[in-house]
């Protein structure tokens, strides 16, 4: 009897560990956080790919557009790149945000991919993507004329997706 007593705090951690096993498993990953959805862009200042001192982003973007978060260490924005090539061409407004990149892998991957923004800001650190409620790249946000963010769609973006987005800003 004693060892069983003795073995009860071993089987009560056991079964802890497979009930937060069972919910790790079956976690939705594709709930992204929305926070930032009806709130106005953020106010921090960021540098231009083309040079010149950092602009505040109140400035840089305006809207209706979107504003795309990507990097050139990013796969799923290599997929997303003919599309927003796409949206160029429809004459779609387009702000890239090289997030957490360098400026001169910045220029070599729109060199390679080609270039579907209006302008090219530089968040090195990422604090413009916090002030977003950037969770990884790609995300695209939809941005309306007073600078509310109104829609946000995480990871690569399609012609669907993009069409989606526009349409929340009256485009």
């Amino acid at each position: 009897m004693r060892r069983l007593i003795a073995l009860l705090p071993l089987a009560a951690m056991g079964v802890l560990v497979l009930v937060f096993a069972f919910r790790s498993l079956y976690r939705q990953p594709q709930v992204v956080p929305m926070a930032t959805i009806g709130q106005p862009i953020p106010t921090a200042s960021l540098s231009l790919l083309a040079g010149g001192a950092p602009v505040p982003l109140k400035t840089a973007i305006k809207g209706p557009v979107l504003v795309n978060f990507y990097a050139s260490w990013c796969a799923p924005c290599v997929t997303e790149a003919p599309a927003l090539m796409a949206l160029k061409a429809e004459g779609a407004p387009i702000v890239g945000v090289a997030y957490k990149d360098t400026p001169e892998n910045t220029a070599a991957f729109l060199a390679r991919l080609g270039n579907p923004y209006q302008q090219v800001l530089l968040d090195a650190d990422g604090r413009a993507g916090i002030g977003f409620g950037v969770t990884g790249v790609p995300e695209t946000y939809a941005v309306d004329a007073a600078g509310v963010i109104r829609g946000k769609h995480a990871g690569a973006l399609t012609a669907d997706d993009a069409e989606a987005l526009l349409q929340k800003i009256g485009r």
